[in-house]
């Protein structure tokens, strides 16, 4: 019955066609040791508190935070309103935005994933080295004698954006000679931004996985090079787990309760799934079965849907179906989905909606009017969850079947705002245009 099911569905992606997938295997034991565990995560925040100093120095509108890049918890009740308009009914509960798109130094999610594993990497090679110590004031790595050393290291990465993006300008702030490996998708003002930091950008005209494994092969052959690798990197992970510790802090600072009679939603754009993966890992951490986590994905590029729903991970591509793998949610452009997430989220992932690329320029555009927020299109496919959630029967037994229908006037949903801060006004402009 399941395997029918599967082939059904899988037709239906095949189409494209707008679709809620609901995990069977959440809440299952596997079995297996957990990837990571929440020593990790306390290992990577104290790795992150080590870095302010050197963070605040580098990158002056840090200031305010002390080095630390944190982005805001923003109730929109307008763009709610708006939304419960066009579904002809409530959401029930509050919605919330989680403002990544306002990190400092990358304007996205991959500021914490990208940033923190360089950061980690950096530690490492100074300890080394002997001119660091975990004790020491870490802004002296800012000197010009430990740029010097930098220097003479690589750090390259496969990215359709974002996660070029912040790799590249703190490496870059670091020392390093940075290359970044940029997909076919790849928006050209950030490959523009990037040079303008002295990245090297080279370009090819494959999806994002094929960017990658040139990256790694090229990173392969330089002792002296390190290779960021999105699809299965255990500390890109931690850095995005730490979100969650930091999420919980601001609930609790807008006194938002999290337990039995208080659910949370979580929607989270998709690509390969580290940053999702990360945030929902985290999150599950420390609140268990009161979260409910959905990922949501282009309808041209649902990979993670199709590798956990097939359970072949990352053996099976979008493009093995029919689908093209194109999206204008080009952080989103990804056909093949990282296996060492999938498999993580087995036991913790609700499900998976896809949404068609027009519906991200209405929510961006209902959201500028609404809120004057600005998210670029593929951090609107969040506002696809708390929309599909109760719109599909599917997730209407979901709700039933979790006994969350008398619980969701108290519930709370938010939508991650992935990325937008760094996008040019004239691509804004563009974007508003109602041809998208």
């Amino acid at each position: 019955m399941q395997a029918e099911y599967t082939r059904q569905l899988i037709d239906r992606l095949a189409k494209p066609e707008e679709l809620v997938w609901l995990n069977p295997k959440k809440g299952t034991h596997t079995g297996q040791e957990p990837a990571v565990s929440s020593a990790d995560i306390d290992d990577a925040e104290a790795r992150l508190l080590r870095f302010a100093p050197f963070i605040e120095r580098c990158f002056p509108e840090t200031k305010v935070t002390h080095g630390i890049i944190e982005s805001p918890l923003t109730p929109i009740p307008h763009m709610q309103n708006a939304m419960e308009h066009d579904l002809g009914f409530p959401l029930g509960g509050t919605l919330l935005l989680k403002q990544d798109n306002a990190l400092a130094i990358a304007g996205s999610v991959k500021a914490r994933g990208g940033i923190y594993e360089v950061l980690k990497h950096t530690e490492k090679l100074a300890l080394a080295q002997g001119f660091l110590t975990e004790t020491d004031d870490y802004a002296k790595l800012a000197s010009e004698e430990c740029r010097s050393f930098f220097r003479e290291y690589t750090i390259q990465v496969g990215s359709t954006g974002n996660l070029g993006l912040s790799i590249g300008i703190v490496s870059a702030a670091i020392g390093y000679q940075v290359i970044i490996h940029m997909s076919a998708d790849a928006k050209q003002w950030k490959k523009d931004l990037l040079r303008s930091h002295g990245v090297t950008v080279m370009e090819y005209q494959s999806d994002y996985s094929e960017a990658v494994k040139h990256g790694r092969a090229l990173s392969d052959r330089d002792p002296k090079s390190y290779f960021v690798d999105d699809e299965n990197s255990k500390d890109l992970f931690l850095g995005y787990a730490v979100a969650a510790r930091r999420l919980a802090a601001q609930l609790a600072e807008q006194k938002i309760i999290v337990d039995a009679e208080h659910p949370l939603f979580v929607y989270i754009p998709c690509g390969v799934g580290g940053a999702p993966g990360g945030v929902t890992f985290g999150l599950h951490e420390l609140y268990g079965e009161h979260v409910h986590c959905f990922f949501v994905e282009p309808t041209q590029a649902p990979c993670m849907l199709l590798g956990m729903a097939s359970g072949k991970h990352d053996e099976i591509a979008v493009k093995d179906i029919g689908l093209t793998g194109l999206t204008d949610a080009d952080g989103l452009a990804v056909g093949r989905p990282s296996k060492f997430i999938g498999s993580v989220m087995e036991p913790l992932l609700s499900g998976i909606f896809t949404v068609a690329d027009g519906k991200l320029y209405d929510y961006m555009r209902a959201l500028l009017d609404t809120e004057r927020i600005f998210l670029e299109p593929s951090a609107c496919a969040s506002f696809e969850g708390p929309m599909g959630l109760r719109r599909y029967e599917e997730t209407k037994q979901y709700l039933t079947r979790h006994a969350l229908n008398d619980k969701m006037e108290r519930a709370t949903h938010i939508a991650w705002g992935t990325g937008g801060s760094l996008v040019p006004a004239a691509t804004r402009e563009e974007y508003k245009k109602p041809n998208h």
